[in-house]
């Protein structure tokens, strides 16, 4: 459910804002038991984002940084979501973080629960890799699923994905949804109606009991 809105006039402040936010719960989480882990999302959207993150202050060394989803391609791709988070977060201050990617790495699922989760939202509905059409798809979203962490295919994906299910997403301390321009608000107020969760697939997380807090720039 959307507990709080954020809504900025430019792109620039929401990645500011956002940025100095997540930073503020990683420290809470590192003063409460000594370490912190944050998910990430792919994709353009939170490229300012993490380089506005990636110049904070805060114990970096301290904080494990991981992915919600990644496309299962090598990280010489450009569609790799491993490579986007090396080149524009994991530099800077933040260059001393701890990188867990989900590629061929069993020990992603010991990630879970994140301090921070944030998550994007595609024109066709989807987040995280949850995509209309999904193969397994009902597997993650599914409450009672064994792992945590799920292979899929899906018409609108492209490539294979992996991608951790919704029950390990909602664990999260905090969630984030962060999209920006009029289209995906448009998606979004439609997600937001009645419909099935299988035809957008983000209405799954809007409809969970877990707090989310919206961050939208036109």
């Amino acid at each position: 459910m959307i507990e709080a809105e954020r809504i900025f006039e430019a792109r620039e402040a929401l990645a500011e804002t956002l940025a100095r936010d997540v930073a503020d719960e990683l420290e809470r989480a590192i003063e409460a038991k000594g370490k912190a882990t944050l998910a990430v999302s792919g994709g353009t959207t939170p490229k300012l984002f993490f380089e506005k993150l990636s110049a904070t202050g805060i114990p970096w060394s301290r904080v494990s940084v991981t992915l919600i989803d990644e496309r299962q391609v090598p990280e010489t791709s450009e569609r790799s979501n491993a490579r986007l988070v090396r080149r524009h977060l994991l530099q800077n201050k933040a260059a001393a973080a701890t990188f867990i990617p989900l590629l061929d790495n069993p020990q992603a699922e010991k990630s879970v629960p994140f301090d921070v989760a944030i998550l994007g939202m595609g024109s066709d509905g989807h987040t995280a890799s949850f995509f209309p059409g999904g193969d397994r798809l009902k597997d993650a979203l599914d409450d009672s699923a064994g792992t945590r962490l799920i292979a899929i295919t899906a018409p609108g994906a492209g490539e294979p994905r992996l991608t951790f299910n919704l029950p390990a997403i909602a664990q999260a301390g905090r969630l984030a949804l962060h999209i920006e321009g009029e289209e995906k608000r448009k998606v979004l107020q439609k997600a937001l109606s009645d419909g099935p969760a299988e035809e957008m697939p983000v209405r799954a997380l809007l409809r969970s009991a877990a707090p989310l807090t919206l961050y939208w720039a036109p």
